[in-house]
């Protein structure tokens, strides 16, 4: 049950992606980065909140929930905000050093390995 709350939710997360490149399409003539900066911001923001309510106790979650929201719906919407989460839960565990890390490593690896994987052919010819 679990795997078809992730899929179904990634499903939902995929279009609501897809809706905001269209969205952004139609305002600026081309989504181009302002639609991924923009899921990427907002899915940070919705994954906070989520985990802040529960963990605060204001909202109650199970794992068939967690799984259809936090990676299904967020996952299919973005993955920047797991990794915004998983800093995040790293900082409040007192591991400052290990979230930075996290994020540099992320970012700098992830940028590396795009442009790697995008000018890969080039680089044989």
């Amino acid at each position: 049950m679990i795997w078809l709350a992730v899929a179904v939710g990634g499903a939902l997360g995929s279009a609501a992606r897809h809706g905001t490149n269209v969205f952004f399409g139609h305002i600026l003539g081309r989504p181009g980065f302002y639609a991924t900066a923009a899921v990427n911001i907002l899915g940070s923001f919705i994954i906070g909140l989520l985990a802040g309510l529960i963990t605060h106790g204001r909202m109650n979650e199970t794992p068939l929930m967690r799984a259809f929201v936090f990676v299904g719906v967020l996952g299919g919407f973005t993955t920047f905000s797991s990794l915004m989460l998983d800093s995040l839960t790293l900082t409040e565990s007192h591991q400052l050093t290990t979230a930075l890390l996290n994020l540099s490593a992320q970012l700098v690896l992830g940028y590396g390995l795009a442009w790697l994987g995008y000018h890969a052919f080039a680089l044989r010819t």
